[in-house]
This record gives C-alpha cells, structure tokens and sequence, in this order.
C-alpha cells in the first residue's frame, strides 16, 4: 500500500468532521519552486485590476471544483475578512494641526510593532515593543480613543479628524511578478495524470478568464510544462543523428532505415507498460524512450552488420544472410537484451527512497525491450531482404539510366556511318 493509497482512504472519514477542512499532500523529495500552499500543484492568475481578478477568481475556483480530473482545489485568496478603514478628512486635519502622516504614525504606534529601545541584560537583550493594550485592539470603535499630539502640542482624538468604516477586504495581497495575484492550488484525481489535468485547466481558463488577466503554471506542474516543451522535436533529432551515423558506418541510404524499423515496436511497449501500471509519460518516461532507442537498435545492428558482411564477400544472397544473422547472432542479442532488463528491474519494479517518480523509466525500457525483442527478430530481417532488393532495384535504374546514353550514341555514329557509305 502506498502513501496516496493511505491519503485515499482517510480522506472520505476527514471530510466528516464538522467545522474543519483537511487537505493531505504527499510532498515530493525536492519541491520546485511554486508557493507552499495545501494541495500539490498550482495555478496562479494575475492582473493590475484587483477587483477584476478577485472576481474571476472566485468563479474560476468554483468551476475548477467541478472539474473531474481535479481534486482538493483550494486558493489562497480571503477577501472577507473584517476591516476597519480610517478616512482622513485633510481639511479638519489641516486646521487643528495635525497631518496625514501623524494619522498613520499614530495608528502604526497602537497597532503595529514599533521597537521603542533594547533593554540590555548580563547574557541578552530584550526589545520594547510598543502597542495598545488587548482589550483595544479587538473592536474598532477604540480608534475613537486614540490621540494625537498636534503641531501646538495639543491633544487631537482621532475621531475628530477622522472618519471609521468598517467592511470585509482581503486577508492580503499577494504578488507574483510585481503584480496582484491568486494563487488556486488542486491534486489530481485518482487515476489522472498530470498531463490531462494541465489541459483541462487551460482549456478552462481560455473559455472563462478575460484576457486582462494572466495566468501561469507554478511548481511541480510548471517544471513539468517546461520539461515537455520540445521533447518531441529532441527525439526526432536523436532518431535522425542515429540514421546519419549509421549511413556514414554502413555507406548507405537505406539499411540505417532497417535498422531503426525496432523503434516504432519499442515505443509501442514502452507506452503499452506505461498504460497497464496505470503510469504517466513524465520526464522520466521520455529519458526512458530515448534510452530505449539506443538499447534496441543494438540488435539490428548485430543482424544488419553480419548480413550485410556474409552478402559483400558474395558467398549468399540476401534472405541467406539475413537468416544466418539471426541465427548466429541470436544469443548475443538474448545475452544483451536480458542483461539491460535485469538491469532496469529494481527501477520498474520501485526499489529505493523516492522510487515511484523513477518506475515510468524503468517500466518504459522494460516494456519496451520484451515487446521490441519479440517483434524484431522477425521483422528486421524480413525489412532486410525487402531494402536489399528495393536498393538493388534502384542501383539497375541508375546503370540503365548510365547505358541508355551510350547506346544512343553508338547507334548514331552507325546511321552517320550508313549514310556516308
């Protein structure tokens, strides 16, 4: 039983308990980046105009709620908590001789946490603090019996220049980019994967949110964002590196194309795995793919380079190479192939501290090299004999393409002959 298991089944007898709201998490061993907030990923909305962005906030929480794929939304943003405001009437302020400035002084005195002085002992020191008493800080009608000394040192109460008002606003504001921001923070469904909880978020934003107001990944899924950008176009880079190292070796256009007819196989069990053990395709999954990209050709290469040597020297042709380097090249390729999946084992199977984020790699080599094992030792040589014949046929049209040339000439040189007879 895992830890996600365990979150599972406590949850539903949390949600029991009336008056509180419990949210668990299973904290990754390295966090990245994104604020500490009670569920896993986050997704934050910004905007310069406040009061817009409370307002879509509050909606998008509330459809995020009814999303599927997403469990434990929640946000950061409390904006009815109890306030008092204080309104400086200046021109009152100004004839009894007391400035906006001595207002907030005044209140940072009573309410804030002004250090007056240090009081120095044998071993430490202590700072004096100064503040209103307890039982005025609870109810905002005491401003009324704040004083402030004017500039002809007469005592002014605050409500004499002043006017109180109380409401709800904000607990705070919270920034991210020097902007006013909310962050929304959810956990995934059992069963969904990241990837799909991303898109429908997106997907969510784009048909709710104004476009005054900007949104961004933070933490786990926005590493996981970066992470995917381009991976696509990098195994596609390998796959055509590969081809061109392996024209340059063999001196041909053609058998580097048998050689990586494995790929599409080993792909198609890595991704099968995935989906049977209920895995997602994460960074770690793809570094499984491109890994499995190099372990799989290995054994076309062990085929390919025997065929191509015993039908060089001339002693066979191409369908009595390619059999006999499957049969003689047969154990070195078991011998290889059992060594990289023994070796992958303990990652698949999830051995060590913070093993599950590891298993879509293993699970993916793994995978990948059974299915592809099995489908290559038949498939490669049949695509041999098939390239073989296909560059034999296209090596005739290019010689036959040569002759037709020299055959016109001499046939001409012949009319010239015949006709000066």
């Amino acid at each position: 039983m895992t830890i996600d298991d365990v979150m599972q089944g406590l949850q539903p007898k949390l949600d029991k308990i009336p008056g509180i709201r419990v949210f668990m998490t299973n904290p990754p061993s390295i966090r990245i980046g994104g604020h500490h907030t009670k569920s896993m990923y986050q997704y934050t909305l910004s905007s310069p105009q406040t009061d817009e962005l409370y307002q879509y906030a509050e909606k998008f929480e509330t459809k995020m709620k009814a999303l599927p794929a997403l469990a434990d939304v929640t946000s950061d943003l409390q904006i009815r908590n109890p306030k008092a405001n204080v309104v400086v009437n200046r021109q009152k302020a100004a004839a009894l001789g007391v400035t906006p400035q001595q207002v907030e002084e005044a209140l940072y005195s009573a309410y804030g946490q002004r250090l007056v002085s240090p009081i120095y002992t044998a071993d430490d020191e202590y700072w004096v603090v100064m503040q209103v008493q307890k039982r005025f800080q609870s109810d905002p009608n005491m401003l009324s019996e704040l004083y402030i000394r004017s500039s002809s040192g007469q005592l002014v109460p605050l409500s004499a220049v002043s006017k109180f008002t109380t409401g709800v606003g904000p607990l705070t504001v919270n920034h991210s980019g020097q902007l006013p921001s909310v962050t929304l923070s959810f956990n995934l469904a059992p069963g969904v994967a990241l990837g799909q909880a991303v898109s429908e978020v997106e997907n969510l934003a784009r048909s709710t949110l104004p476009i005054t107001i900007n949104t961004s990944f933070q933490g786990a899924a926005h590493a996981f964002q970066q992470s995917l950008t381009g991976l696509g176009i990098l195994l596609i880079m390998t796959v055509l590196v590969i081809y061109i190292v392996l024209g340059i070796l063999y001196e041909s256009y053609v058998h580097p194309i048998t050689i990586l007819t494995g790929l599409p196989a080993a792909a198609f069990g890595g991704l099968l795995t995935l989906s049977l053990f209920h895995m997602q395709l994460d960074l770690y999954g793809f570094v499984g793919l491109i890994m499995l990209i190099g372990i799989v050709k290995k054994n076309a290469i062990m085929m390919v380079d025997f065929a191509l040597d015993l039908e060089r020297k001339g002693n066979s042709t191409a369908i009595e190479s390619a059999y006999q380097g499957s049969m003689i090249r047969f154990r070195p390729i078991m011998m290889t192939t059992a060594c990289a999946i023994i070796g992958t084992m303990p990652i698949a199977i999830g051995i060590g501290a913070d093993a599950d984020s590891r298993r879509p790699l293993g699970l993916c080599v793994v995978g990948g090299l059974l299915f592809a094992q099995l489908v290559t030792l038949y498939l490669t040589p049949v695509f041999y004999t098939y390239m073989d014949s296909f560059l034999k046929w296209l090596r005739a049209g290019k010689r036959q393409a040569a002759l037709e040339p020299a055959v016109a000439e001499e046939s001409l040189l012949a009319s010239d002959a015949e006709h000066l007879s």
